[in-house]
């Protein structure tokens, strides 16, 4: 599992579980102070589900709170949410390390490192 992955890989990671709304993963952001939120969309509902996300954190203030998205996306949505601010998109084969360095130079470039 990918969170195991990223917690051995050293990151703090907060696992909200599967069918959560935008509003319940901006709200669990918000509450452990998230620098990073990942967001792992199997069902293809992908472009309606990140921009509710993206607008959650935005109406926290969390807008500046950077967004990747994983799963099954085709290149033209790949596309499409990059262009709506989401840093990365992983399909599937990513391998963790490729994800884990991209969180890590994510949150970085963040902090202004």
């Amino acid at each position: 599992m990918l969170v195991r992955a990223l917690r051995d890989a050293g990151f703090d990671v907060a696992y909200t579980g599967i069918r959560r709304t935008p509003e319940q993963i901006a709200a669990q952001a918000a509450e452990h102070g998230a620098e990073l939120v990942g967001i792992s969309i199997l069902s293809g509902a992908h472009m309606e589900l990140v921009p509710r996300v993206l607008d959650a954190l935005q109406r926290r203030g969390m807008g500046e709170v950077p967004v990747m998205a994983g799963g099954i996306i085709p290149e033209a949505d790949r596309r499409a949410l990059l262009e709506m601010g989401v840093v990365a998109v992983h399909g599937p084969g990513s391998r963790t390390g490729e994800i884990a360095e991209a969180i890590r130079a994510t949150v970085e470039a963040r902090r202004g490192r």
